[in-house]
């Protein structure tokens, strides 16, 4: 997703439609009207994604049960805002300042506004044409617009381990990781692609982020769930699962829909452009496979469900959904969208299939996040491989290479946060829940303890 990189290619295909008529590309629109309409595009594809935030957030209230719905909603609003302040104050400037095909960015605190913009800001009517050229002449865009949208993508990445470690996690140690997961461990795996690091020379494609920014997430939060432990009463002596349903599945199908439509701007944003005729074209393919994905996730998931456990499964159906909007996100510009219904569909599958086998692991998953966000992360960066232009061989080492440092990494600071101040909960309050533990109050006080008070 580097912005340079990715108008190279805009450059690119603008060559391959005719627009270009002497090896230069030709504005279909003036410089100026560029720079607006790709700002623009930033800033409202990123309020697409931010409501992804609000999404999570449904999604994993209706999937926990009632005793612990006001924590995973303090947890999500708490986790974008930590993930904001931390990708302006450090994680921003590590991702895409000075990486040069390394491994990691600077360390330059507080990232602003470039020095252009703010002198055009401030410059009087007889130096404002001046200062606008200059603006024009450093950038396709402004420069914080970028920064708001390369922020929720972040976030998204935490809200991925919020759900899995759910009922029984204390608040405070997951926002403590979470602080270093934003600022730190994120920044640093994305600034090896997006930041036009070692893999992005390497020639690895990830349009989006399966890898970087769900898989991501997914391998932060296995390390977390295996060093946290299960539920209590999740897994029984002789291995077998227990079912712990969610309190309100409307709450999870309409979170469901929410990240449904925040994953446009999630995807169709990730086109980094909006300045010419190629990229509107490019953004409206990468809308409808994005659909598409999704649409065949939700529907092989039902049918699987109904051939499996002779009864459709709403969670799994759900997940389904998410699955395939992972699995497409790497690859989503795919000219002939039928690639988009397979990716997409078998996506829905793996969420069908690693369900279960996360539990026959005893790995608890509250959510299914694991399922959703790791494997089909996976599967969907090695679809760019297979039926899009990557080299698959390069799409494994992408993947290894990023799985490892950010499970690794997870796995030690979880540990070193189990070893001090601990991060679970003690018997009771797990059983009473964190609602009343951790922040002393119920959501639905009307239907708890509360009501015997009335």
């Amino acid at each position: 997703m580097t912005s340079i990189v990715k108008f190279s290619l805009v450059a690119g295909v603008i060559a391959t439609t005719g627009i270009l008529t002497t090896g230069e590309a030709k504005a279909a629109v003036s410089t100026e009207a560029a720079f607006v309409f790709n700002t623009f595009s930033f800033l409202v594809h990123g309020v697409l994604v931010m409501l992804m935030a609000a999404g999570f957030a449904m999604l994993e209230s209706g999937l926990v049960r009632a005793k612990n719905t006001a924590a995973i909603c303090l947890k999500n609003i708490a986790l974008y805002s930590l993930a904001g302040l931390m990708f302006y104050i450090v994680g921003y400037s590590l991702m895409y300042t000075g990486v040069d095909k390394g491994w990691i960015g600077s360390f330059e605190f507080l990232y602003n506004p470039a020095p252009t913009e703010l002198t055009l800001l401030n410059a009087d009517d007889a130096n404002e044409a001046a200062a606008n050229a200059a603006v024009l002449k450093d950038s396709a865009y402004a420069s914080m617009s970028d920064w708001f949208f390369q922020m929720v993508f972040v976030a998204t990445a935490a809200s991925i381990v919020s759900g899995t470690l759910a009922e029984r996690i204390k608040v405070w140690p997951f926002l403590i990781f979470v602080v270093v997961l934003t600022g730190i461990i994120y920044p640093i795996q994305g600034s090896w692609v997006w930041g036009a690091g070692w893999l992005s020379e390497m020639g690895f494609s990830d349009f989006a982020g399966s890898t970087l920014v769900h898989s991501t997430g997914g391998w932060a939060a296995l390390a977390g769930a295996i060093v946290l432990g299960a539920r209590k009463g999740k897994f029984g002596p002789n291995g077998q699962v227990n079912p712990m349903p969610g309190a309100n599945l409307p709450l999870a199908t309409l979170g469901t829909f929410i990240l449904w439509f925040g994953w446009f701007g999630f995807n169709g944003g990730s086109q980094l452009a909006l300045g010419s005729a190629a990229d509107a074209t490019a953004i409206a393919i990468v809308y409808v496979n994005t659909n598409l994905a999704a649409a065949a996730g939700v529907v092989v998931a039902m049918v699987m469900t109904q051939l499996m456990f002779k009864k459709m499964d709403l969670t799994l159906c759900l997940n389904g959904a998410i699955g395939g909007l992972v699995a497409i996100t790497a690859g989503p510009d795919l000219q002939q969208h039928a690639w988009a219904i397979v990716i997409g569909g078998i996506g829905g599958a793996l969420v069908v299939i690693a369900v279960p086998l996360v539990d026959k692991m005893k790995i608890d998953d509250v959510v299914g996040a694991i399922s959703a966000h790791l494997v089909c992360g996976i599967w969907g960066t090695l679809a760019v491989g297979i039926f899009g232009s990557g080299s698959l061989v390069t799409q494994f080492i992408g993947i290894g290479a990023i799985g490892a440092f950010v499970f690794l990494t997870s796995l030690v600071l979880w540990l070193i946060l189990k070893a001090t101040i601990g991060i679970r909960v003690d018997e009771e309050e797990e059983m009473s829940g964190l609602d009343t533990s951790e922040l002393g109050m119920e959501a639905y006080p009307e239907f708890g303890r509360g009501s015997q008070m009335l």
